[in-house]
């Protein structure tokens, strides 16, 4: 697992977090946003599964979030499919019979 742009899957090799205005060198997007953290969860209250941290409305633009953890996932491009989603939409399909 490795940490990446959430825009355009740039690989983030540096050591430690990115700094509130650090951006990605490949497309300028804001790294240090909850699109890119451990805690970002669509399915959670306010998409973020820490309760700490403050509401923030804005998910992919730099924020001061104190509780941002740079997540480490497998870097999957909007545009493909991501084959996570399509097993899981398997699944559901044998569940109901179809």
């Amino acid at each position: 697992m490795t940490r990446h742009c959430h825009k355009c899957g740039w690989e983030w090799t540096f050591a430690g977090q990115p700094g509130r205005g650090g951006s990605c060198p490949r497309c300028g997007a804001d790294l240090r946003v909850c699109l890119n953290c451990a805690s970002y969860d669509t399915r959670a209250a306010h998409q973020c599964c820490d309760r700490r941290a403050e509401p923030v409305a804005e998910k992919h633009a730099g924020n001061f979030c104190e509780y941002f953890d740079f997540a480490r996932r497998k870097w999957a491009a909007r545009t493909e499919t991501n084959p996570r989603e399509n097993a899981a939409r398997e699944q559901f399909k044998k569940l109901l019979g179809d």
